[in-house]
């Protein structure tokens, strides 16, 4: 199986020591996305629901550099820093994959890099 490292241009730059990506034959696996908008490296503004946004617009530039979009991701993973923001972020969420979603799931942790209130992370499948 071969195995290659992805960093997207179009995405801010990973936090710590990571990649965007890696892709593994036929699966790619995705770091965890804050809401950090790359043009004012800032977090995106409008909350939880601004900020899970603003990490799937990043996971779409990702996947885009690779050629696929959000059609291929086969699995989510929401983390949230307030279980009580679930509403509002799944309704952004759901906009996103208005059809087949991927399979979910959702966690509260205690804290997120850069006071984040939202992270995703995702495994895409280059379907055929």
């Amino acid at each position: 199986m071969d195995r290659k490292t992805v960093i997207c241009p179009k995405a801010p730059r990973p936090l710590g020591q990571a990649c965007h990506a890696v892709e593994a034959g036929e699966l790619i696996f995705l770091s965890g996305q804050v809401g950090l908008d790359q043009t004012t490296n800032k977090l995106a503004p409008g909350g939880p629901a601004g900020q899970v946004a603003q990490c799937l617009e990043n996971i779409k530039a990702i996947l885009a550099s690779i050629g696929l979009d959000l059609m291929a991701v086969v699995r989510t993973t929401i983390f949230l820093t307030d279980l009580n923001d679930f509403g509002p972020v799944n309704a952004v969420y759901a906009g996103y994959f208005p059809a087949e979603p991927p399979a979910f799931t959702c966690l509260e942790v205690k804290a997120l890099p850069l006071g984040a209130s939202v992270a995703v992370e995702a495994i895409a499948a280059k379907l055929r």
